[in-house]
């Protein structure tokens, strides 16, 4: 049985991203403590990208468009196990696709202070999206992707805005 969300233990980081503590996910958000998260841009070989709109019940950015999966590494967890364990669990993804590391995400405010490394991958295959965690989901182009994020009013969660355009490389879209 698993803990209920803001049960569920972290690992606890510093600056340099080493592990200084384990508390809750409860724990960490009220005190806005590092931790560490991941993110996974899944394409199409079309080069479409999959977002997944959150979903209402969850605690941070319900119903928003969001990256196409994502979550908490769990305490003792490496990025990389994180990563194929929320494609199983959130898009039905498995076994996992080969996974490219983009870049890393530092933490700050506008994060929820998380470590995140951006990973991609190419999958064709069909999705079981996770109720619980996903109200909808989407496939849409480069340049459809581009003009949501530039458009002020989208309902896109801040980092989605802010990996989309670090990933494409360039400033202002």
């Amino acid at each position: 049985m698993s803990l209920p969300v803001n049960q569920e233990l972290l690992d606890v980081v510093d600056d340099d991203d080493r592990v200084i503590g384990v508390k809750t996910r409860g724990e960490i958000h009220s005190q806005g403590l590092m931790h560490r998260a991941v993110h996974i841009l899944v394409f199409n070989s079309a080069g479409e990208i999959f977002i997944q709109k959150r979903s209402m019940s969850k605690d941070e950015n319900p119903g928003q468009w969001d990256t196409s999966c994502a979550g908490h590494v769990d305490s003792g967890e490496t990025y990389f196990d994180c990563a194929i364990r929320e494609l199983e669990e959130e898009l039905g993804i498995m076994p996992a696709p080969v996974l490219k590391l983009q870049f890393h995400v530092s933490p700050t405010a506008q994060n929820g202070m998380e470590h995140s490394p951006v990973y991609s991958c190419i999958y064709d295959g069909e999705l079981c999206l996770q109720e619980e965690e996903i109200d909808a989901g989407e496939w849409l182009g480069e340049h459809e992707m581009d003009n949501l994020v530039s458009e002020a009013g989208s309902n896109l969660t801040g980092i989605l805005r802010f990996i989309w355009r670090r990933y494409r490389g360039r400033k202002g879209i």
